[in-house]
Order: C-alpha cells, then sequence, then structure tokens
C-alpha cells in the first residue's frame, strides 16, 4: 500500500446521498472523507445530467421533506436558472411538475455542492475508486482505493456506502438484492426547433436537457458489473446517435444548429443493487408508520402518496460499521423507485450522517445507535418524522391515480 489515511467517518460516492451525508456528519464536527470516482459531486443528478429534483410535497399543498432534501433543492437553483413552482400549495392531485420541485443546471448545482461541502469542512477525494474493503470479525475497518497516488488503505470509525451500488456491501462478501434495470440516456443538447419546453430550463431556441430511451428494464441483467456499465453507456449513446440522425434526414433539425453539447459522464442506471438489510421497504407500505422513522418522502409520480423511511433500511444485516444511504437501501420493486430518487437520497443520507457521527461520538456502532437519540438529532435539523407531526392523513384518491400512476415513471 503507497498510503494510509484515517478519518471518523468515510462516505464512499459522491452522489447526492453521499454530498447529504457528508454535511450532516461534519456539520457535527466530525472528521470526514468523502470519496468520489468522478470530478463531479451529484451523481447521476450532476454527471448523468439527471437534471430534475424531485418534490417534496404530496401533490396536495402539504411539504413532507425537510432538512438536508429542502437545502439541496435550493442549492440546485443557487447559480443557474430553473424555479420551484409558485402554486405548489394550491392545489389536489397535483401533476409532478406543478409540485415543490424544480428542474437546475447540473452544471450550477455541481458549483453548490463544492461550496457547501468546502464550507462543512469536508475533505474532498475527486478521481479515486473504492476497490476493495477489508473487515474485522463482522465490522468494516478500512476500505482500499486507487488514485494518483497509488492504492492506499483508508480507516474509519464508521463507514456510509452512498455508491449506488452497494459497492462496500459488496467488497464486504455481503449478499445484495438485485434486481432488473431500466434506464434513459439523458443528453444536454442545442436545438433550433420551436418546441413546447417540457423543462423549465427549456425555451423554443436554445439548449435543452433530453432522456434518449436507450434499453427497457427486459434488456439488462440484474445487478451491476462492468460489462452491464458499458453496455448501458454505449447503448445510450447509440440510441442518442440514431435520433439525431433520424431529425437530420428528415430535414425537421439541421447538423449545424441542433447537436448535443453533453452526454452522461456515467451509466444511468436505475436498479443494480441494494443492502439487504434490517428491513426492505416494500410496494404498498405508503402511509405506514415506522417507529424508527428517519423522514417522510413522497412519491414523485402520483400525488397523495407518502412513505415513512425507517432506519432500519439503512442497516445491513451482517455487517457493523456500516450505513448505506440513497438507492443503496433496503428496497424492493416498485418502492425502490421511491427510494432512489434526488429527495429520498438526500434524506438518507442526512440520517446516515447524523447516525455515523452519534456512533462515533458515543464509540458504538450504527447498529447500536439508538432510535429516540437520532429522532432528537434530526429534529434539530428541522426534518419532521412521522405523518401524525404534519397533521396528515391518507387522502381520497380519485382511482384515475392510481391507474395512471405509471405513466411518469414509464415518460422519465
Amino acid at each position: 500500500m503507497e498510503f494510509q489515511k484515517k478519518f471518523d467517518i468515510v462516505v464512499a460516492g459522491g452522489g447526492i446521498a453521499g454530498v447529504a451525508a457528508a454535511l450532516a456528519a461534519a456539520r457535527r464536527g466530525k472528521e470526514v472523507a468523502l470519496i468520489e470516482k468522478t470530478a463531479y459531486f451529484g451523481g447521476l443528478a450532476t454527471s448523468g445530467i439527471v437534471n430534475v429534483y424531485l418534490p417534496l410535497c404530496d401533490g396536495f399543498g402539504h411539504q413532507v421533506a425537510f432538512g438536508l432534501p429542502e437545502e439541496l433543492l435550493l442549492a440546485s437553483q443557487k447559480y443557474g436558472p430553473g424555479h420551484i413552482p409558485t402554486t405548489w400549495k394550491n392545489g389536489t392531485e397535483l401533476h409532478e411538475w406543478d409540485r415543490y420541485r424544480a428542474d437546475f443546471s447540473p452544471a450550477s448545482f455541481i458549483l453548490a455542492l463544492d461550496e457547501l461541502l468546502e464550507e462543512a469542512g469536508v475533505e474532498l477525494w475527486f478521481d479515486t475508486v473504492v476497490i476493495d474493503t477489508k473487515t474485522s470479525g463482522d465490522r468494516l475497518k478500512k476500505i482500499v482505493v486507487a488514485n494518483k497516488s497509488g492504492i492506499g488503505t483508508i480507516s474509519a470509525k464508521c463507514f456510509i456506502d452512498a455508491t449506488g451500488d452497494s459497492d462496500l456491501a459488496a467488497f464486504a462478501g455481503l449478499k445484495c438484492h438485485e434486481e432488473r434495470n431500466a434506464m434513459t440516456s439523458w443528453i444536454l443538447e442545442r436545438r433550433r426547433t420551436a418546441t413546447r419546453p417540457r423543462s423549465t430550463l427549456e425555451g423554443p431556441v436554445g439548449t435543452r436537457i433530453v432522456g434518449a430511451l436507450a434499453l427497457t428494464a427486459n434488456d439488462l441483467p440484474k445487478g451491476v458489473s462492468g460489462k452491464i456499465v458499458t453496455t448501458s453507456i454505449l447503448a445510450g449513446r447509440d440510441a442518442y446517435r440514431k435520433l439525431l440522425a433520424d431529425e437530420y434526414a428528415s430535414g425537421a433539425e439541421e447538423r449545424g444548429t441542433h447537436y448535443p453539447l453533453m452526454v452522461p459522464a456515467m451509466a444511468t442506471l436505475r436498479h443494480t443493487r441494494c443492502i439487504d438489510g434490517k428491513f426492505a421497504l416494500k410496494p404498498g407500505m405508503e402511509w405506514t408508520r415506522f417507529e424508527d422513522s428517519v423522514g417522510i418522502i413522497a412519491d414523485w409520480r402520483k400525488p397523495g402518496y407518502v412513505w415513512e423511511i425507517p432506519y432500519r433500511t439503512l442497516l445491513p444485516k451482517k455487517l457493523k460499521g456500516l450505513l448505506a444511504a440513497g438507492r443503496c437501501t433496503a428496497a424492493r420493486g416498485d418502492a425502490w423507485e421511491v427510494t432512489r430518487v434526488i429527495p429520498t437520497a438526500a434524506l438518507t443520507g442526512e440520517a446516515a450522517g447524523v447516525a455515523a457521527a452519534i456512533a462515533v461520538e458515543e464509540k458504538i456502532t450504527p447498529d447500536e445507535v439508538k432510535t429516540a437519540r437520532l429522532a432528537s438529532e434530526l429534529h434539530k435539523n428541522g426534518v419532521v418524522l412521522h405523518f401524525a407531526d404534519l397533521g396528515l392523513t391518507r387522502p381520497e384518491l380519485r382511482k384515475s391515480i392510481d391507474d395512471s400512476s405509471g405513466e411518469t415513471a414509464a415518460a422519465d
């Protein structure tokens, strides 16, 4: 090994979940390192050009997510265009784009995330890849990383897996849950044709972000591998290349005025693998109260569906010293659609960061953190944990809401 480092808390993966975890832990005075394989923080939101910060409200005028999910939503707007709908509090059964959400410029969001992390005193490691883990008994003790300095080990009192693919858990030999992948490749492009903007960042003439459908759920195997990553990246580019060729051939667009500005710098996979947690969130658990809830999140696809997220979904069954955040947390089936997106990543990241900090302070492992203590600290951050705290009850919904619940998911 060419170098060795030690921290209180190490967060692997600098997507939204990892950023939230690092911020939450560092703001409690802990020495935190954030390990990111690319040159950008934000993950799919930035490197993947998925520029939609999905709703923090229930579609009936009630905000349900607070704390870092809201702080990061506002940060996404700080250095660029995009806006939050001003009427999100006034309607019922609102569509996603009328709710408390926003589109954003990925590059602008990158600048804002850098600023927040630097202000919090997080030690930032770009261009660094986790390649292995080292355990002692049933506890994760070190990770092995590679970067321009060589191959080295980083030890910590607590680790947070925010890789999106449960890499730390998988490298440690833990069983992970896998499902088939669906994906789209999001492209930033310049175009001239006057079309109805889909995004608040688009205009009749200028730049826009377009999702080019590349592969469906049946085209990719379960889980993730080097081959799956390469296949999905190339398929996304190929789908967009064919779209451009068709538009040029039809005369609808011209090469000089319609062309790509940037393609994703990472595979835009949605479901790869998540931990086998002490508890898994499953379909039909919306409006279920959990005593160990770490916050509330809305279903971005259909109004009136809100979820409490149990702390147990952040804890792997068989490895101490590790927490999961973002789409690595334990979920199954349709519930994974709720946990894999930006607001839930920020929520579970904040919970993981606070829990890790408590574990370090009390010299225990995350599975030993008392949920009452965690709840108290999250409350101090402005997080609301239970439906009753907001006076929410399940609304009566039109049958059409259920009937059309998959439309947005299919379109995106």
